[in-house]
């Protein structure tokens, strides 16, 4: 936001206050009249050699020049969301995470170094839910060795946006040359509206993924790993829009059920019956399988490029919870899609 005010400034933050949520305005363009600032919030990652960076609720790293700062101000947390259920980083970051489980892991600290043979990033990435027990220059160069021995490029998922999460690591990662390739969202919302919006007639469920199932999987040749990260999950269900005879199926999607939580993955419609409600209605079916199991919120992950599915997810009552993101290694070469 830029803004033209002129008035009294006060810089009332100090070197003592990374890793707090603070408003900083500074000077962008010099002389009068209607001299022109800029003002940014967000969580204060470092304030070294004079030079402040700020990582924004989306991720980004902003970096402010200290003789160009004229006020700035320790703020509140962001306030509550008006939708979807109550619920912290922590909580969410785990039950995410056992619902897309890799096939090989190892604890650092606590962080979680995760392996499966390069299918989705999610899966092949560390986690990081506290300290590594290391200097973390120690801690990147253990997560480097670990995935050079396996053949894949070290990843490092992490997070923006509410309270708790690791924001200034993105600052961290991003000063020692990681790369951001992905950015994704996670959302919430209630589980009986979804379910309310639609029958989930003709909707078959499953234990399995069977081959109707993974003939409609955006992510053709699906290996053996591939199932093995499908099929894990407290409670996993499969849901299949039966289509023609001898072709693949109109529609499909994923369920995890986990406690209170039901996560939704996998949604995928035949391109030639977008339109006509199928989304809904998997996601539907599923949540009625979920809400018998005991679950009365929901999660899922969304691309940001991905309008048609944000536009879905909004109107089946579900609003961003958090941002979170894929660091990849200086010499890393990828390891397929979030």
């Amino acid at each position: 936001m830029e803004i033209s005010a002129p008035g009294r400034f006060e810089v009332r933050i100090a070197p003592a206050d990374v890793g707090k949520r603070v408003s900083v305005r500074r000077l962008t363009q010099t002389g009068r009249p209607g001299e022109k600032f800029t003002d940014t919030v967000g969580v204060l990652a470092s304030w070294d050699n004079g030079v402040l960076m700020i990582t924004q609720r989306d991720g980004r790293t902003v970096r402010i020049e200290e003789t160009g700062l004229v006020a700035g101000k320790v703020v509140p947390a962001v306030p509550a969301r008006r939708r979807g259920p109550a619920a912290g980083y922590a909580e969410l970051t785990q039950v995410a995470a056992r619902a897309w489980r890799p096939v090989e892991s190892e604890w650092l600290g606590r962080w979680e170094l995760r392996a499966a043979g390069a299918y989705t990033r999610r899966a092949n990435s560390v986690l990081p839910l506290g300290d590594p027990g290391l200097p973390l220059d120690a801690a990147l160069l253990a997560v480097r060795r670990w995935y050079d021995e396996r053949g894949l490029p070290a990843y490092v998922q992490t997070a923006s946006g509410p309270d708790g999460v690791p924001e200034p690591l993105c600052a961290e990662l991003e000063r020692r040359g990681w790369t951001r390739e992905v950015t994704a969202e996670l959302w919430t919302g209630g589980l009986a509206p979804v379910a309310d919006r639609a029958e989930g007639a003709g909707v078959v469920l499953s234990r399995e993924a069977d081959e109707a199932w993974l003939a409609r999987y955006q992510r053709k040749g699906v290996s053996d790993v591939a199932l093995r990260v499908l099929g894990q999950g407290a409670s996993v269900w499969f849901a299949t829009v039966p289509g023609a005879a001898g072709e693949a199926p109109a529609a499909i999607g994923r369920c995890v059920v986990d406690g209170r939580w039901a996560g939704f993955a996998a949604v995928e419609v035949d391109p030639a019956r977008r339109r006509q409600g199928l989304a809904t209605e998997v996601m539907a079916a599923l949540a009625r399988r979920a809400l018998d199991e005991g679950a009365s919120a929901a999660w899922l992950q969304v691309e940001e490029s991905n309008t048609g599915a944000r536009t879905l997810y909004d109107r089946l009552g579900f609003a961003p919870h958090h941002a979170y993101h894929h660091y990849r290694a200086p010499d890393g070469s990828g390891a397929g899609r979030p």
